[in-house]
């Protein structure tokens, strides 16, 4: 059979060609879903009440709406601590440079694991050392032990040290939380400053 003679196979054949024409254009200009954060769904975080350095209380809660990266560590530690503050700040610096609006929301928050030494003022000190914006907090042993456990971080304290004091063994991890404050992702803070910003630059909305 001559399908030109067969006007409706035509029709079929032109609808047919219409609709894959559609369907790949759709295919086309649909953009890529968003790839699910590393830590959706963990329990990791939750409400607390401690101090900064003005002796004021604060709250998790305090914080909606902003993403919040959370450190935990102490100020007296000679090596591993102000290393991974220092490419937490100079992360937030990079991205400011090039997405100030994106910067802008979000806030660093160092929580000490060594209350015992960390005073407001000591933490306050330690923070301010790196960056104006990262928010030193400390409290009692027991409110730090209760908001490290709610945010996965263990510690305990270590050998005393040469010309007095000790060492504090914790678990060394940079978190990114969400403006809801749940968790998103944590900061490769040991591949780097740059490594940091591309980080955030990836999740911060």
């Amino acid at each position: 059979m001559n399908r030109n003679n067969n006007p409706s196979a035509a029709r079929t054949v032109a609808f047919a060609f219409a609709a894959a024409c559609a369907l790949a254009l759709v295919g086309c200009d649909s953009a890529p879903p968003a790839p699910e954060p590393p830590l959706a769904g963990a329990a990791i975080g939750g409400d607390f009440a401690l101090t900064n350095s003005a002796g004021e209380t604060v709250k998790w809660s305090d914080f909606a709406g902003k993403y919040r990266i959370v450190y935990f560590g102490y100020a007296f530690c000679p090596d591993i601590c102000p290393t991974d503050m220092q490419r937490v700040a100079q992360g937030l610096k990079q991205l400011k440079e090039s997405d100030p609006a994106k910067a802008g929301r979000i806030v660093p928050i160092f929580i000490t694991v060594d209350p015992e030494r960390d005073t407001p003022a000591v933490v306050g000190e330690f923070a301010a050392a790196f960056s104006p914006d990262i928010i030193g907090l400390t409290g009692t042993p027991e409110q730090i032990a209760a908001t490290a456990k709610a945010f996965a971080v263990g510690y305990s304290k270590g050998e005393p040290v040469e010309g007095g004091g000790y060492l504090v063994d914790h678990t060394t991890v940079t978190y990114l939380f969400g403006p809801d404050g749940a968790p998103i992702a944590t900061l490769p803070t040991d591949k780097g400053a740059e490594a940091v910003a591309a980080e955030l630059d990836r999740w911060v909305n």
